[in-house]
């Protein structure tokens, strides 16, 4: 069987042309490794699933998986002392790595890190063949296979070959015309953007950091969104947004470009009715907030305007929409050559940041009696956005990788982001 790539998909695609594109996931599982028997049960799910070889072909948009023995990489990292220290290092490694995919190639790469009493089992995938809920499904198997538990992630039959265009159209008919709609007032907003100023804009290397929300900082948050009446990913955004503000300094001097812009990935898997267990593959939307963010504006303020903005884009699903716009960009970018496209995007998106954000307590259930999974991610950035959050709340806590653009900011830039969101969250906390 041949599958036909989404539009989403065929973006990834090019942007995978000017860097690797990929994205990483961590679980950190108690108990000693049996690397033997963890490799078997990592090869015996792919093949299982069918989620071995992959064979790309761009002419015709078209990938195919093959069945039987796989051959994907696993690494097993040395016991190290301080175990999320090396594995930082290692997703940062791995996120610049490009896949082989102009050949046949395995989309998975896995790697073992000892921790003492328990150890990390982390995979490194090609973004363009699944979003993030399916790696988190095909993890859950893996560990079930290798903890001998009777709890399958997926169905029995996994469809590796789905149609989202389809179910998009049938279910959904009047985004196209509503998104059409709305492209002159969104353009006008980016046009009234602040951009990000790259050292070296054909520089697309990734760097990446890491930190965690305790579960008291978590509850803090939560208890304000709900005071405020803004989701929180809608917190999250303007946090990012406030965090980020210093660098944009020079909006404050301009008449034009007087705005920060962020985005936020969405997961729209259950607006085209895809049956997550028995689907692998790429759901994806996006929207995209701006504001002034004037100095002094307080963060319930600032989530209060972005939640205007937010609400109107999902009661009109504007996100399922997004793959109009990277079609678009995607024609455009076939007449460009390589230097002019790694520019296109901060010139015409100039987004300053972006989040995907994954609650991984309903995706991986855990009884009264299991020790708390410890989950974290990190994706490339792509050309679009050089800053994103990735966070995804396990138990009660909520850890946020950072993955950067290098030419864009500092390593010490994003220690300063990350301890001025810390601020605004403790700050919140004090007066909430």
């Amino acid at each position: 069987m041949i599958g036909r790539l989404n539009t989403f998909q065929k973006s990834m695609l090019q942007w995978n042309d000017l860097h690797a594109y990929n994205a990483v996931h961590v679980v950190r599982i108690q108990g000693e490794p049996e690397a033997a028997r963890l490799e078997t049960s990592i090869h015996a799910t792919l093949e299982k699933r069918g989620l071995t070889f992959l064979t790309l072909d761009r002419g015709s948009n078209t990938f195919q998986y093959e069945s039987g023995q796989t051959g994907c990489e696993i690494r097993i990292m040395p016991d190290s002392r301080h175990p999320p220290d090396a594995l930082v290092a290692e997703m940062e490694r791995e996120l610049n790595r490009p896949f082989p995919c102009h050949e046949r190639f395995c989309p998975f790469r896995f790697l073992i890190a000892p921790a003492g009493a328990s150890y990390f089992l982390g995979v490194t995938y090609f973004h363009p063949v699944a979003d993030a809920e399916s790696v988190v499904m095909l993890l859950r198997e893996i560990v079930n296979e290798h903890l001998r538990l009777n709890a399958p992630a997926f169905a029995d039959s996994l469809d590796v070959y789905p149609d989202a265009r389809a179910h998009l159209l049938r279910r959904h008919p009047g985004v196209v015309f509503r998104r059409l709609l709305g492209l002159p007032a969104q353009i006008g907003r980016l046009r009234r953007s602040h951009r990000v100023e790259h050292r070296n804009a054909g520089d697309m290397t990734n760097g990446f950091a890491f930190f965690t929300l305790e579960p008291n900082e978590m509850t803090s948050l939560i208890a304000a969104a709900r005071s405020w009446r803004v989701t929180v990913n809608d917190l999250f955004m303007a946090m990012l947004m406030k965090s980020l503000s210093p660098w944009a300094k020079g909006r404050l001097e301009s008449r034009k470009r007087n705005r920060i812009s962020v985005g936020c990935i969405v997961n729209t898997r259950r607006q085209i009715g895809v049956d997550s267990e028995r689907t692998f593959g790429l759901f994806l939307g996006s929207c995209i907030v701006t504001h002034d963010v004037p100095e002094g504006i307080g963060l319930q303020q600032l989530a209060e305007d972005l939640a205007e903005q937010t609400t109107l884009i999902k009661r009109h699903k504007l996100f399922l929409g997004t793959a109009m716009e990277l079609g678009f960009a995607r024609f455009v970018l076939r007449f460009f050559s390589p230097r002019r496209r790694r520019t296109f995007y901060p010139k015409n998106w100039p987004l300053w940041g972006g989040v995907t954000n994954m609650n991984l307590n309903s995706l991986w259930k855990q009884s009264e009696d299991d020790v708390p999974l410890d989950y974290f991610r990190g994706v490339s950035t792509g050309p679009i956005t050089p800053l994103v959050f990735s966070i995804t709340t396990a138990g009660e806590r909520a850890n946020i990788g950072i993955s950067y653009r290098t030419s864009a900011f500092l390593k010490s830039d994003v220690a300063q982001v990350k301890e001025r969101f810390t601020e605004i969250l403790n700050e919140t906390r004090r007066t909430g």
